[in-house]
């Protein structure tokens, strides 16, 4: 009796290596302070955005950033945490858009791809006091407007509280391969929220990736316009902010292909050892 033996072993192994995903960081180092720019949700909403590239499917599953408690704000004034993520203009957008800006080229989108919240429970989050008095040379929060008024070169110092907010995603944030915006806001029953700046090209985080796009800024009387902090608003120079990933790159393939997949290995085996008929003599 001869038996012929098909490799279901080999084919099992090589399938499940295709799936192990690997750790995923993304830092852009500690803030720098030259600048801090509002980022806070409430009566007037201010969205502050800085990019990260992925190069693979990625599971967001961590964040943290950075910034001040200002203008009188405590900890006790937190009321909710906000992250959204934005994909680069002209993805989720009207293009043309409104001529009301500089430029849109590499700004973000005129509308958030995904949006994780406190309020909804999607996200949680803890704060760190990193300082009770820190100072940013430098400040964006009142003077954001759109054409020919852009440039103001900035309000000024500003101190506060220097605080960070690490956030766990509840639901986690599953992203394609692109290259995207990190948005957070802080939502306060008194005072401010400004999210401090990190160096530009990035120094002790992650290294530099490229294109490393500028940070960009709108209030809900802008929008969906956006402008870039440095080369529109403080004129002549470029910010990144302060922020950090963690998740998993390489995410497995959803279930229904897993389980195509799966039942496709299974008959592979059932079918393994095939049995000749007997010979005749």
């Amino acid at each position: 009796m001869q038996h012929k033996f098909i490799p279901v072993l080999t084919l099992s192994a090589l399938f499940a290596t295709s799936y192990e995903a690997s750790a995923f960081s993304f830092s852009t180092g500690d803030p720098d302070f030259r600048i801090a720019v509002g980022a806070q949700a409430g009566a007037l909403e201010i969205e502050s955005a800085d990019d990260f590239i992925l190069a693979e499917k990625t599971q967001l599953r961590q964040a943290s950033f950075t910034g001040l408690l200002a203008n009188g704000a405590t900890l006790a004034d937190i009321a909710n945490v906000n992250v959204e993520i934005y994909r680069v203009f002209d993805k989720d957008s009207v293009n043309p858009p409104s001529g009301r800006v500089p430029t849109r080229v590499n700004s973000p989108a005129d509308v958030a791809f995904e949006s994780r919240g406190s309020a909804d429970n999607t996200l949680s989050y803890s704060v760190s006091v990193l300082g009770d008095v820190a100072t940013a040379a430098n400040s964006v929060l009142n003077g954001i407007h759109p054409l020919p008024n852009q440039t103001t070169g900035g309000e000024g110092a500003v101190s506060g509280r220097e605080i960070s907010f690490n956030i766990d995603f509840s639901q986690a944030i599953t992203l394609d391969a692109d290259h995207y915006f990190f948005v957070p806001q802080v939502e306060l029953k008194n005072g401010n929220f400004l999210w401090l700046s990190a160096a530009k090209p990035i120094v002790g985080g992650s290294g530099p990736f490229s294109p490393d796009l500028q940070s960009w800024i709108r209030d809900e009387n802008l929008a969906p316009d956006w402008l870039r902090i440095g080369t529109d608003i403080v004129g002549s120079t470029t910010f990144n902010q302060t922020f950090s990933l963690t998740g998993v790159s390489a995410v497995p393939l959803p279930g229904a292909t897993w389980l195509f997949l799966s039942g496709l290995l299974g008959l592979l085996g059932t079918g393994k050892r095939k049995q000749t008929a007997p010979q005749a003599v």
